[in-house]
């Protein structure tokens, strides 16, 4: 199959990418810096293009068979839109083009609610932090599903908790509605795009993926994260 991956050279993208061509796909990987794309190899076509260019993004898509969007960028306090403005080329160019499929990934963060059983230091003071430093972002991301429920399209919104990098893939849960669980490996999460985009499972519903085996405590993530401030 076709796939373009839109965010390709984040962490969660380049994990996709790979995997995707692995699984005997044809894939375009669009990221702004080629140059620092670590992928090579048959069937991988890398795309210097920006997602806020409308008319680059029309030209990447076109010929392609799903689209899936890995965008992903770093808590700001300043103004985000490169979910939502890239958003609205993505589906515009898919349409001009006759593509169907799309496949987004967003954030447990953009609903606000709570999974059965969380606890209540993590839903009165940990959860707050956490949105409150992320909610430029966030906010952003539920503009994008808004854009991406109208757009009438057959398509898919992954919401994955606490990104962290595990080593293999999982028996990770993927469901329409807000599951327990507060992480979600990368690697689970690039499994689930690829399906997705070529099973053409959960159409026109928002999923929660959440890892339940290896991953970390709420303490061993704050650690880990800590040890990379400044790198």
């Amino acid at each position: 199959m076709k796939l373009v991956v839109f965010g390709a050279n984040g962490p969660t993208g380049r994990l996709t990418t790979e995997m995707a061509l692995a699984r005997g796909h044809l894939v375009t990987a669009v990221t702004r810096r080629p140059g620092s794309f670590p992928l090579s190899g048959a069937g991988l076509r890398v795309v210097g293009t920006d997602v806020l260019d409308a008319a680059a993004v029309d030209a990447v898509i076109a010929g392609q068979q799903a689209v899936i969007s890995s965008l992903g960028i770093p808590y700001t306090k300043q103004t985000v839109r490169v979910y939502s403005q890239g958003a609205a080329n993505i589906i515009a160019a898919m349409k001009d083009h006759g593509l169907r499929r799309l496949v987004c990934v967003t954030s447990t963060g953009t609903t606000g609610e709570h999974a059965e059983g969380e606890t209540f230091t993590f839903k009165k003071i940990i959860a707050p932090i956490l949105l409150r430093m992320g909610r430029t972002v966030y906010d952003d991301m539920a503009r994008m599903e808004k854009l991406v429920r109208a757009s009438g399209l057959d398509w898919t919104v992954i919401r994955p908790a606490g990104l962290f990098d595990g080593d293999v893939i999982t028996d990770y849960r993927a469901e329409p509605r807000r599951l327990p669980g507060r992480f979600t490996s990368r690697i689970d999460l690039a499994d689930l795009l690829i399906r997705e985009a070529t099973e053409d499972n959960h159409l026109g519903q928002f999923i929660d993926v959440v890892t339940t085996a290896g991953a970390p405590t709420f303490a061993q993530m704050f650690v880990r994260e800590a040890l990379h401030i400044g790198k």
